[in-house]
């Protein structure tokens, strides 16, 4: 093993706004040997999300702040190619925050899981980002945020932001599932008619051409009563001004304010005492803790799927050198779907 060569991006510089070029390093480095109680992970898939950029705050984040030198965390698939655990014989797939780099070393504790990590059956009729989409973080994230925190219930009026995003198209067809009336907030003519022909959303909003705080008030003439946040500034301003009375509004992401400090956030938030409602941010880690819960989420995600429900798109980029570029691709509205970086073939099936 020796011999194998990784490739890593390292992060090297706390960005100023957009990342850049600079913000990051290219390494290459052997593979060393395994030790005892030690897995060898080939990274398949990486995964680009928006709080990628959340993770290069100089502070703290809801993880420790990344010092120059770390390997740039991300969230992969991969499938074991070694072990030196009997629990973890090669072939087996795990998926978690193993970082921008081909290979990762993960010892197993003292309980027998893997740090970051966890193993997964695959099943080779379904792609693998299929697993790194709806059936991982951004479907879990898509289906806590709204079901045990918005509480949509049917008849009820559901806003979403980055709507067209991959985690904003599965809220809103969660949403229409539970019989909700769906309005989403998108950018651009393209983006916004898939929201109705592809994803069944009910309305739309394209905030790049339309005056989002006017169009809003027409496409919901009887308020909202869950705003799922995808975005936060100027766009939740104007549904803040809209909500119902005991409205609910989910914090999942504020990717408008990652890259611009002078950003402010919504002045409307008065708006939740008069109207008695609630705002609560979460982070879906702490709900994919929670193994039983995962597990019926991922399950009824699955049956949705197979229904044909639920719709996911995936927005794959070959190769783990363009993820530093790639990444933007989230803050210039440029991908269409899950972005995903390809760092090696799946020796199991389809991506």
């Amino acid at each position: 093993m020796s011999e194998l060569m990784n490739r890593q991006w390292l992060f090297a510089n706390y960005p100023q706004g957009l990342y850049k070029p600079g913000d990051f390093e290219w390494r290459k480095e052997p593979v060393r040997a395994l030790e005892d109680g030690e897995v060898l992970v080939h990274n398949i898939l990486l995964s680009l999300d928006p709080t990628n950029r959340a993770w290069g705050f100089k502070h703290d984040t809801y993880l420790p702040m990344m010092q120059p030198g770390d390997v740039m965390r991300g969230i992969c698939l991969g499938v074991i190619e070694d072990s030196r655990h009997p629990n973890y014989p090669p072939g087996t797939y795990v998926g978690g925050m193993t970082g921008w780099q081909e290979y990762a070393i993960l010892r197993v504790d003292e309980d027998g899981r893997l740090p970051d990590a966890g193993v997964f059956p695959r099943d080779p009729s379904i792609p693998l980002s299929t697993y790194l989409g709806l059936f991982g973080h951004i479907g879990m994230t898509a289906y806590y945020g709204l079901l045990h925190i918005g509480k949509p219930r049917a008849g009820e009026t559901v806003v979403v932001s980055a709507a067209a995003g991959a985690t904003g198209s599965l809220v809103g067809q969660i949403a229409k599932i539970k019989g909700c009336r769906v309005v989403g907030i998108a950018g651009g003519p393209e983006k916004c008619k898939r929201l109705i022909d592809e994803f069944g959303f009910d309305a739309v909003v394209d905030y790049k051409n339309e005056p989002v705080a006017e169009r809003l008030a027409e496409v919901c003439p009887d308020g909202i009563d869950v705003y799922y946040d995808n975005v936060g500034g100027d766009i939740s301003n104007a549904a803040l001004a809209l909500i119902n009375l005991h409205a609910r509004v989910v914090l999942a992401g504020q990717i408008a304010m990652y890259n611009d400090e002078r950003m402010q956030s919504p002045r409307n938030v008065m708006n939740l005492i008069m109207q008695r409602g609630r705002m609560e941010g979460f982070v879906v880690l702490d709900f994919m803790a929670d193994e039983a819960a995962s597990t019926q989420a991922t399950m009824e995600l699955a049956q949705w799927y197979k229904e044909g429900k639920i719709r996911f798109r995936t927005h794959i980029v070959d190769g783990l050198e363009n993820a530093p570029t790639a990444v933007n691709m989230l803050f210039d509205g440029s991908n269409h779907g899950k972005l995903i970086v390809r760092i090696s073939d799946d020796p199991g099936g389809p991506i």
